[in-house]
């Protein structure tokens, strides 16, 4: 029990001056601000964030959300102005596959080339070809010379 009392508990950026009258409005405040990420603090929603930025974006998510625009209106206003980063999970585009594939590329052609260099470097095993008629005579030829 003592425990619980002593435990923190989850503070909530979002100030009392911010809240929407509306219910429903500020819910939908809510969930948008839960999936755009602080500028600031890189890893964390505009919801959870207490910097000002942070709370300047809540402040334009409920600007916008009671002007009419529709969530999606809203999402892209905020990538339109930051960008997707802006997104804490990005849209599949284009650009977003190349990020993710392009490791996976690299390490692909890495491990050809890796192979292919290490059967380039090998020394040759017992499949040598067998001297022509004409390089068996120059080596005996070579032979006598070095006996004799």
């Amino acid at each position: 029990m003592i425990l619980l009392l002593l435990a923190p508990l989850p503070a909530y950026a979002v100030n009392p001056d911010e809240v929407l009258k509306d219910p429903k409005l500020e819910q939908r405040a809510r969930d948008l601000s839960a999936q755009l990420r602080c500028m600031v603090c890189q890893n964390q929603s505009i919801d959870d964030s207490n910097a000002e930025l942070a709370k300047d974006l809540r402040v334009l998510v409920r600007e916008r959300i009671t002007a009419g625009d529709s969530d999606e209106q809203v999402i892209n206003y905020l990538v339109s102005r930051y960008g997707e980063f802006v997104l804490l999970k990005p849209r599949l585009s284009a650009q977003t596959i190349a990020l993710w594939a392009t490791p996976v590329v690299l390490f692909i052609i890495g491990g050809v080339a890796v192979y292919r260099l290490s059967r380039r470097s090998r020394p040759a095993t017992g499949a040598e070809k067998a001297l022509t008629a004409e390089e068996q005579a120059r080596l005996a030829e070579l032979l006598r010379k070095e006996e004799g």
